[in-house]
């Protein structure tokens, strides 16, 4: 084919330019136009319980995202260090998402059950404590910090007009819900479980109340738990 004319011709190869790229648009974008959602419907994903929602907000007050990603990226060695790649439908609950831009830690998509709630408490508190080559800075000021959440309600109200599917007896018995996980000898636990099936409870050391340090476990101990992935599980396909 002789590309004469489009090499000579500025004009030409614009008008060229952009039809080609306006072709690729169209066949990648009108077909979004024709389904309903994007992201693949994943048995087992509920939206957080009022204690790990808390847990959330004091995670993004305190910039962990700037140090550890929640996106497990679909590559040989990530999937081998941190266990199956990331699911769109993990993220849909999340307003804004917690992927991250980079790891100064380690990635947290998986984290949940992966330790104790004690080792939790312990990393806190003194990270080099459990691990000896941290640089991440403690956070013992959680544990003498009473959780303040008595608006709870008004933000699960307000994740629902978003899309996320809170129902009206989850947001009435939010308060009672988020004091069933501080402990499991507290009243309501199985009732609260039953809401939120594989919530874990944050078994406070203190006995001083719930603390943003029980939110914050209780909101690291959720992370990739919800999910079967044995369903997913295409690593014995990856050479």
């Amino acid at each position: 084919m002789n590309h004469a004319i489009f090499e000579k011709n500025s004009l030409i190869l614009l008008i060229g330019t952009l039809i080609v790229v306006s072709i690729g648009g169209i066949v990648e974008i009108a077909p979004l136009f024709m389904i309903q959602s994007t992201i693949e419907k994943v048995e087992g994903m509920r939206p957080y319980s009022p204690l790990e929602l808390a847990g959330r907000d004091i995670y993004v007050r305190e910039g962990c995202y700037n140090c550890h990603s929640q996106m497990i990226r679909s590559l040989r060695d990530e999937i081998e260090r941190y266990g199956h790649y990331s699911l769109a439908a993990e993220s849909m609950y999340d307003h804004p998402f917690q992927w991250g831009s980079k790891r100064t830690g380690p990635d947290l998509a998986r984290v949940g059950g992966k330790y104790s709630n004690d080792w939790h408490v312990e990393h806190m508190r003194s990270p080099r404590a459990v691990v000896s080559a941290s640089i991440m800075p403690g956070y013992p000021f959680l544990a003498q910090t009473p959780l303040k959440a008595e608006h709870i309600e008004e933000q699960m109200r307000t994740l629902r007009i978003v899309g996320v599917p809170y129902t009206d007896e989850q947001i009435e018995n939010a308060q009672a819900d988020l004091l069933a996980q501080v402990s499991p000898e507290a009243p309501g636990g199985a009732e609260m479980q039953k809401r939120y099936p594989n919530a874990v409870f944050a078994d406070s050391p203190s006995k001083a109340g719930v603390t943003e340090e029980d939110a914050l476990v209780a909101y690291l101990q959720h992370l990739g738990v919800s999910v079967d992935f044995k369903l997913y599980d295409d690593k014995a396909n990856i050479r």
